[in-house]
């Protein structure tokens, strides 16, 4: 076996390990990645850049990026380089690190065995996405403060020092297959603050919920999707308070029997809502909303105008 000191080496003990790179998930891979590299350390960019300097990886950060890119990497001459915006934040540069990292591997696995097909454009990405939040946001740990805090992506961010949208997809991909969950933030869509407008969503399922109800032709807002005059978010944006609703139903064809409950929480900084978190569950789940009602004490809305309203919004 080669030696772990560089990329090449993470790589051909992955293919050893479990046969060949398809063969072990995305969990599987950054379990073992924290196992060899990050042991004890926290997992912050001071620590990230011990690892890269490990594989040889030179990371530069660039004042000047390309719109809607945070950051890319590139291999010539067996020269590695991962470059990210000067200004992001640390959770994003954490990110952009692990993720570009990530799509290298794939370039790496075709190099170590012969045959291998690397994963085409769009999966790559999806990958080095599951890949970095795997390793920032170990499944079983965050699995068991999301219940602590109630599902509350505001908290959870602040725990783990994550950015919102990180933990609102992260929680997506650990409680798919067993629990009915649906999230969302808003922001601002327009400059007077009276359009909001979904910018990252999230979702999971249990076996009993229609497969497809997270399609763009499905009950929940995707983004872009407006919030609804009256509805929850527009609620907690006009009073700055967070909205419960526990009588939210859909039609039979979803197979969410017994109805939902919502709870819409916005962010306020310096007197002024920043984003607004949306949480949906199976009312028959309400009881794991219950530590984050418990601390918010949201206000109830008996009757919403709209109950999840598709492409428009709560």
């Amino acid at each position: 076996m080669r030696s772990l000191n560089d990329l090449e080496g993470f790589c051909d003990y992955l293919v050893k390990m479990y046969g060949s790179p398809r063969a072990s998930t995305e969990e599987q891979k950054a379990a073992e990645f924290r196992k060899l590299y990050l042991k004890d350390l926290p997992t912050n960019v001071r620590a990230l850049r011990a690892v890269a300097g490990c594989f040889g990886i030179c990371l530069k950060e660039l004042e000047k990026m390309p719109r809607n890119v945070r950051g890319y990497h590139e291999i010539c001459d067996g020269r590695k380089y991962i470059y990210y915006r000067a200004k992001d934040s640390a959770s994003g540069i954490e990110n952009t690190i692990l993720h570009e990292l990530r799509e290298m591997m794939e370039t790496v696995f075709g190099q170590i065995q012969p045959g291998y097909e690397a994963l085409r454009t769009s999966a790559r990405h999806i990958a080095a996405n599951r890949f970095a939040s795997a390793v920032l946001l170990p499944e079983d740990e965050f699995r068991e403060r999301v219940y602590q805090t109630g599902f509350d992506v505001i908290s959870l961010s602040r725990i783990y020092s994550k950015s919102y949208s990180q933990i609102l997809l992260r929680m997506g991909e650990v409680f798919e297959g067993r629990v009915f969950f649906y999230g969302a933030l808003y922001e601002s869509d327009d400059a007077e603050g009276e359009e909001w407008a979904v910018t990252y969503w999230s979702g999971s399922r249990n076996g009993e919920t229609n497969p497809n109800i997270f399609d763009i032709d499905g009950p929940f807002p995707k983004k872009g999707g407006r919030a609804l005059p009256g509805s929850l978010v527009d609620r907690a944006v006009k009073t700055k308070k967070p909205h419960l609703s526990n009588k939210i139903t859909l039609n039979r064809a979803w197979r969410l029997e017994g109805g939902l409950i919502a709870l819409a929480q916005p962010m306020v900084d310096s007197a002024e809502i920043e984003k607004v978190a949306m949480v949906v569950m199976k009312a028959s789940d309400g009881h794991l909303l219950k530590p984050q009602i418990d601390v918010l004490k949201p206000v109830t809305m008996e009757v919403i105008p709209a109950s999840l309203g598709g492409k428009d919004g709560h």
